[in-house]
Formats: C-alpha cells, structure tokens, sequence
C-alpha cells in the first residue's frame, strides 16, 4: 500500500510555521531539515517516530513542490528513514532510489511541449494585462517559477491572475508569502498515479495543506488536510479529513491517521 504526503506546513515545519502555528510546551522536537550548517526544519518527536513506522509498513512516498536539491535537506532521509521514491518540484521529478526516474522525465518533456505555453508568454500576458507583483521572482529548475512576495495581491487580483494563467496551460497557488506558477502538466497526482501504475499499489493514504496537493490527494483513499491549510480554502470538509491541531502538532495527528489506515487495511 502506498501512503504519499506533502511535507513543508504538513509533516515538517520551519521556525517560520512553528512561530505562526504555536509550539505545545509538552511536545518535544525532532530536528528534520538542515540548511548551511543550522537546523531549519522539525517534526515532533513522537511523529517522527510514527513516521518510521510508517514507511516500514507501507510505501511511503513524499509528495513536494521543493527541487530535489531542497528536498535533500531533509537528512533523516538519507539514513533514518530510507525511501525508494520521492516526487519533487511539484510532481517534475520522480526520484528512485534517489535519482531521477528517467521514464517520467521523458514523458514529462513531451506533455510540456504539447499542453503548455512556455514561461515568457505568461509573463508577457501578466504584463500586458497591468498586473505588477511586489516580490523577487525565481526559477525552480528551469520548469516553473514562483514570487516571493512583500506585499500579497488581493482577493480579486488572485482571481485575475488564476484566470489568465489557465489560458496558458498553467495553474496558480498562493503558499504563505510564494506565489507559484506551474504548467498543469507538471502534477502531484500525475507523478503519483505513475509510481502507483508501475508498482500495481494502491494510494491508500495521502495529506497535504495546499491547493497544489489536491492533485494528488483526489487519488487517495483517505485524505488528511491540517485545519491551518490553504487547500480548505477549495474543498470543503466532505472531501477530506480535518485534524483537531495546528502547526507542527497537526503533523504528528495526520502521523497518527496513517497508522490507523494502516491496521485498518493490513
């Protein structure tokens, strides 16, 4: 059985999360991602524990819009917790046994040339239709780009912007100060729906925060969403299960739900 999750404000949370969420006094942490030297990342102690039995009874797959050089940070990983796939930069690359699977990279390739305009028309059209966002924009793996944003565009700029982005091909999503712009081929849940086919597993279990990760989670059979997350903001309670937490303690109950899925399918 497959059990697929986001990470970044899902499982794992930076000290920029953990300061807006709350830390619970009573939780210890486990350091999870580290970046130049420091600790960036944590996982509750308890969760992480559940987290290593979780992928000793199921086929755990992270599912992040991170590059792969990011994902890389997360060094309990390397040798703690061995995985045998990882989707990264939102579903472009497929990892296997930590490197990519070049049967996706060259599916992927075609679909991107047939479905999708390349990244300088949708700057242009952004442009030409008098939109200006107040951030640095950046490159994530010469495959799609995001902002970072000082000032965040209103309701009905978001609007605007998500609309005309679909008559590119790609899609929009609004995570925390990023603002992301990704082709809609490059795909969670068609990265997911990969790995699955080729492995003939089931996705059992899924959790994700953002509105990128309802791609993925509509395959799964359980769907687990932390109350603090943008995806609520499309989907309503019925499609998905909410956890009881915020912040970093959600990461340890959606850890939970994943055993319970787990005994209930074994």
């Amino acid at each position: 059985m497959i059990i697929a999750s986001d990470l970044d404000r899902t499982l794992m949370y930076s000290n920029r999360a953990i300061a807006e969420f709350g830390h619970p006094e009573n939780i210890m942490l486990k350091p999870v991602e580290m970046n130049k030297g420091n600790w960036t990342g944590y996982m509750t102690e308890t969760g992480f524990s559940m987290l290593k039995e979780v992928n000793q009874h199921s086929l755990f797959i992270p599912v992040t819009t991170r590059t792969t050089e990011q994902f890389k940070r997360f060094v309990i990983f390397e040798k703690e917790i061995p995985l045998s796939y990882a989707i990264t930069a939102n579903g472009a690359h497929i990892l296997y046994n930590g490197e990519p699977l070049q049967d996706w990279s060259e599916y992927l390739v075609v679909q991107l040339n047939n479905e999708c305009a390349p990244e300088k028309e949708i700057l242009t059209g952004l442009k030409k239709a008098g939109i200006t966002l107040d951030g640095e924009r950046k490159r994530a793996e010469n495959l799609f780009f995001y902002y970072i944003l000082n000032c965040l565009p209103s309701p009905s700029e978001l609007t605007e912007i998500r609309e005309l982005t679909a008559r590119y091909g790609w899609k929009l999503s609004l995570q925390g100060r990023k603002l992301y712009f990704i082709p809609t081929e490059i795909s969670k849940g068609k990265a997911l729906e990969f790995i699955c086919n080729r492995e003939g597993l089931e996705a059992m279990a899924g959790a994700g925060d953002s509105v990128l990760d309802w791609d993925f989670l509509k395959n799964c059979r359980y769907r687990f969403v932390p109350s603090h997350g943008e995806l609520l903001k499309v989907k309503g309670p019925a499609d998905i299960t909410l956890t009881n937490q915020l912040g970093v303690a959600a990461g340890e109950e959606i850890l939970q739900h994943f055993l319970k899925a787990l005994k209930l399918n074994i």
